[in-house]
């Protein structure tokens, strides 16, 4: 017996997970139809960008039904967002509230509690849909929940290490989190000869407030190839809407030419890599006309860009937890807004993305440059280092040194580098796309004024 199926063993074990078949699970993801898996959807839409809402409820039915109205509004990716408490792999917890919720007829959960459902109910409701569904989750250790997932039928996964922790979470351990990830990607790797891939997705959002386009950039690509060097065929870089579309522009450029260029640098040349964009990841404002022309925004966006898929929000963000009528509202008008606009011309802002694409090399540099053996290490040592910072995370690793702002076209600028190693060259276009102040509170507000910047 191998090492990872002696873990999955003892991980599956768990009290609340049905008694786990591993050889039917694996005749399962033998036969499944190709229509669940978003690697194969991804191959045969390749002019067109997918749309995927967020949504999840506690209780089966209200799941089902909420799948209902995204299959009427012409959704081509299922979410399923899982609750908080088993995000925190507390399934106990995820349990009484699950019960609470039937008992009361009022949701008690802020998601779909997968792992007390079990993979034999849910997949039922997977296979009865035979569309693909996007697991959304938030979780350090989520060892336990992919597994239950991929029996269940769904076929991508989101997250890792560094963007479901930074963004998240204040201490749980990084070097735990990078070893749970890579058996994940072991996990995901293993079932994907069997039919189509399984499609791994990075978080780009990352704390969604005013993360310039290098971080996110840099730890995609990590992600990536910490996936990669696993056997993972099909992976999903990511970002979200940053307020200024000529940086988004920018952004997919780069984030896609650098993608493949260190996909190649690690060996790995027959993996397909997708590009995601997220609409709005920011406080959004309470005028729903102008939350309708966000939305309508960040669609054009995704057109110019290419996008693979893109991932919806509603003109409800501010005023709560958006309805499924609000959710499939918004997936008819995206919908119809890609509709549209299709055949946008190609934007290039070559001096942008020249210098965007040098400030990446430079961070790559010196996490390969790291001592540690292995890449997990040199990217987990390159953290401790302020040498991959994530403005605003409340992670006690984070060396939160790096201040960002905006600067010229709304574009999110670094103002202070901390100690990311970009050269003086490329810190100079930066700083020079900004108007410095002099004064400290200056900083203070202009950046409480930039995080609202939708308000």
């Amino acid at each position: 017996m191998s090492l990872l199926q002696r873990d999955r063993e003892i991980i599956l074990s768990n009290e609340y997970v049905d008694q786990f078949d591993f050889d039917e699970v694996q005749e399962f993801v033998k036969n499944a139809s190709k229509d669940l898996f978003i690697s194969h959807k991804f191959k045969t839409n390749k002019n067109k960008t997918l749309v995927q809402p967020r949504g999840g409820f506690p209780t089966y039915e209200k799941m089902f039904s909420l799948y209902e109205e995204f299959i009427s509004a012409g959704v081509d990716v299922l979410p399923l967002t899982i609750d908080s408490h088993t995000r925190l792999n507390d399934y106990a917890s995820a349990q009484k509230m699950l019960d609470l919720s039937y008992e009361s007829k009022t949701d008690m959960l802020n998601g779909y509690p997968l792992i007390n459902h079990g993979y034999k109910k849910t997949r039922q409701m997977v296979k009865h849909f035979n569309t693909p569904i996007s697991l959304r989750h938030g979780t350090p250790d989520a060892r336990l929940l992919v597994d239950i997932a991929i029996a269940s039928g769904i076929f991508e996964i989101e997250g890792g290490p560094i963007t479901y922790l930074l963004p998240y979470s204040k201490n749980f351990p990084l070097d735990k989190a990078f070893l749970y990830w890579k058996h994940i990607e072991k996990v995901c790797a293993q079932y994907s000869p069997l039919n189509e891939p399984i499609n791994r997705e990075s978080f780009g959002p990352l704390t969604a407030t005013l993360v310039p386009p290098l971080v996110t950039i840099v730890i995609q690509i990590c992600e990536m190839l910490l996936s990669l060097e696993e056997g993972v065929k099909s992976f999903s870089v990511s970002f979200s809407q940053s307020g200024s579309v000529n940086q988004d522009i920018v952004t997919a450029n780069v984030l896609r030419k650098c993608a493949n260029k260190y996909a190649q640098k690690i060996g790995v040349e027959d993996a397909t890599i997708n590009l995601v964009y997220h609409q709005w990841m920011g406080a959004f404002p309470r005028n729903k006309e102008f939350s309708e022309s966000l939305i309508t925004t960040s669609t054009v966006i995704a057109s110019l860009v290419k996008a693979d898929k893109i991932i919806t929000k509603t003109k409800a963000e501010a005023f709560g937890i958006p309805t499924k009528e609000d959710n499939a509202s918004a997936v008819q008008k995206v919908q119809y807004t890609l509709g549209m606009i299709r055949g946008l011309p190609n934007v290039v802002d070559q001096e942008e993305e020249e210098n965007l694409e040098n400030c990446v090399d430079e961070v790559f540099e010196a996490i390969f440059n790291d001592s540690a053996d292995t890449l997990w290490r040199k990217i987990f040592n390159s953290i401790k280092k302020g040498i991959i910072d994530v403005p605003f995370s409340p992670h006690i690793i984070n060396n939160n040194q790096v201040i960002t702002v905006r600067g010229e076209n709304s574009s999110i600028r670094i103002y202070d580098k901390g100690n990311m190693p970009i050269s003086q060259k490329s810190f100079e276009f930066e700083k020079s796309k900004i108007k410095l102040c002099s004064e400290k509170d200056s900083i203070v507000n202009e950046i409480i004024n930039d995080i609202g910047v939708m308000l």
